[in-house]
């Protein structure tokens, strides 16, 4: 199965052309105000229209009440919500049955007790995210640059699609995959200069990166 690249927090149309031209599967939109990514509406239809069916559009929302929400998919018309806070599993069902999209559910990863939320949600969520768990005084609970010890993904199979996260970047993608053998990797802030605003080259580089980790992986099983 093909390898599914995330670029997320994209807020101008030439970060987002660039992961559009490099090959990225889904593009992420930030919905939450503490995050240097946050996306406003006007700003999000604009993007969203942009992308004209060559990736998929991801609402990246945080414990977002139902009017939120119904803001983000009437300006995004996004192809899946993710749902990036402390939803309980009845919100994830209740938000998917709502809205009619396909929700990507984040876990945060910080010891393996973490990993039996994945029963929580694996019959409900239609993808999972495993992103390292923010610290305490975190004002936010991603894009915040830190990886998580990846050898506890090592023989995890949720029964559902997932994504890895955290603290990747074109440096430590290729580990992250070999280790976890994840089929799909997220990044955001691993592909920014400073914290919000992306950086061209680190699109381009992670995007190729990934790549070459899905080939050298393919190449292994194969040979």
């Amino acid at each position: 199965m093909p390898l599914i690249v995330k670029i997320c927090g994209l807020k101008t149309p030439e970060a987002l052309d660039v992961a559009l031209e490099s090959g990225a599967d889904l593009v992420g939109f930030v919905f939450f105000a503490p995050s240097p990514r946050n996306l406003r509406l006007e700003a999000a239809r604009t993007l969203g229209e942009r992308v004209k069916g060559r990736a998929g559009k991801v609402a990246l929302t945080v414990d977002a009440d139902d009017a939120t929400l119904k803001g983000v998919v009437e300006a995004l018309k996004p192809d899946m919500l993710q749902l990036h806070g402390v939803e309980p599993p009845e919100r994830v069902t209740a938000v998917r049955t709502r809205f009619g999209l396909p929700v990507m559910k984040a876990i945060p990863i910080a010891g393996r007790k973490d990993l039996a939320r994945i029963d929580q949600y694996k019959n409900i969520a239609d993808r999972l995210l495993f992103d390292a768990r923010a610290p305490r005084y975190a004002t936010r609970p991603g894009g915040l640059g830190t990886p998580f010890d990846w050898t506890l993904l090592k023989g995890v199979d949720p029964g559902i699609p997932f994504m890895l996260s955290g603290g990747l970047n074109a440096d430590n993608v290729i580990e992250a995959l070999r280790v976890t053998r994840a089929p799909g990797v997220d990044v955001s802030s691993g592909v920014e200069r400073v914290p919000g605003e992306k950086d061209a080259d680190k699109i381009r580089a992670f995007i190729c990166a990934a790549r070459a980790a899905e080939a050298a992986l393919a190449a292994k099983v194969s040979a």
